[in-house]
């Protein structure tokens, strides 16, 4: 295995305020796993913090666009700068969030490198875009959106180098059945595996099939894992800021996982959304914490 290196990327600086006055709690992802020991239960390497800009929506309104995406901005490429640097070290980067928006960074400094792709373990699509909704606002809800070109230019076509991700390079686990987005992402030719098809045919099977799929493709130097907490189940992860009924449950993400970062073609994964002040017992965060360390020390 790899050398695993793991950076904090405690960005808050895409969802929405959880009640006026106050900030998104996911920004102490990465203190709540690391009590639990996690980067020594990895014996990985210490890789420091990428330490955001303050939260702050100043006068932002509905329809004003993606709110704080200066902050956004600045913070993807700093976020690029340290990936890109672990990536060509031949390092496994893993970046404990944050919010969904911290993926802009790895899709930006792989794109800077050449051609990979993203597999995405989220409940939701994150798909949302000025072509398929009038709430554009919270880029933790639309980082793929921008990671394939959809949306304002100052997210999705930073360093010119937009879009990061083509569409036929993208494969997404863990969507509700019945989502929303499901239509949309069929027409563009971007393959989804939902709950009840991954229980259909197999957590295992399914991975290794993308996996393979990537190991043999030849112009693809690799992919990115990005897995946000809320594809778990709200009875095992109430912990998230949006919780949808009949996700996957912990033996399902496990082995989903195990597969997933096996491969040699994975260079990284980041872990989003887990908000601690929303586990105030810590069942959650312990949770999360034993199927990472599960997923990357599993022989």
């Amino acid at each position: 295995m790899r050398n695993i290196v793991v950076v904090d990327a405690p960005s808050n600086l895409g969802l929405r305020p959880p009640a006026p006055g106050a900030v998104p709690g996911c920004y102490k992802l990465a203190g709540a796993l690391r009590e639990n020991r996690i980067v020594q239960r990895l014996r990985a390497f210490e890789g420091g913090v990428v330490v955001p800009p303050r939260y702050d929506r100043g006068d932002w309104q509905e329809g004003d666009g993606v709110f704080n995406a200066g902050a956004i901005a600045d913070y993807t490429r700093k976020l690029a700068d340290r990936v890109e640097h672990h990536v060509r070290a031949g390092e496994f980067t893993l970046l404990l969030g944050g919010d969904c928006s911290i993926q802009l960074g790895a899709s930006l400094a792989l794109k800077r490198l050449g051609r990979y792709g993203l597999v995405a373990v989220d409940g939701s699509a994150d798909f949302r875009h000025p072509g398929n909704s009038d709430r554009i606002g919270a880029a933790a809800g639309e980082e793929l959106a921008l990671g394939t070109g959809r949306g304002q230019r100052d997210l999705a076509d930073l360093e010119g180098l937009g879009p990061y991700l083509r569409d036929e390079d993208v494969r997404l686990f863990g969507l509700r059945d019945g989502d929303e987005d499901l239509p949309e992402l069929a027409a563009l030719h971007i393959p989804t595996v939902t709950v009840g098809e991954l229980r259909e045919w197999g957590a295992k099977a399914l991975a290794g099939a993308v996996t393979q799929a990537y190991e043999l493709a030849g112009e693809i130097a690799g992919f990115w894992l990005h897995v946000d907490a809320d594809v778990l189940d709200p009875s095992v992860m109430p912990a998230v800021d949006s919780q949808e009924p009949d996700g996957l449950m912990p033996d399902e993400l496990r082995e989903l996982l195990r597969k997933l970062v096996r491969s040699p073609s994975c260079v990284g994964m980041n872990v989003t959304v887990y908000d601690p002040d929303r586990d105030p017992d810590g069942v959650a965060g312990r949770l999360l914490t034993d199927l990472i360390v599960d997923a990357l020390t599993a022989s």
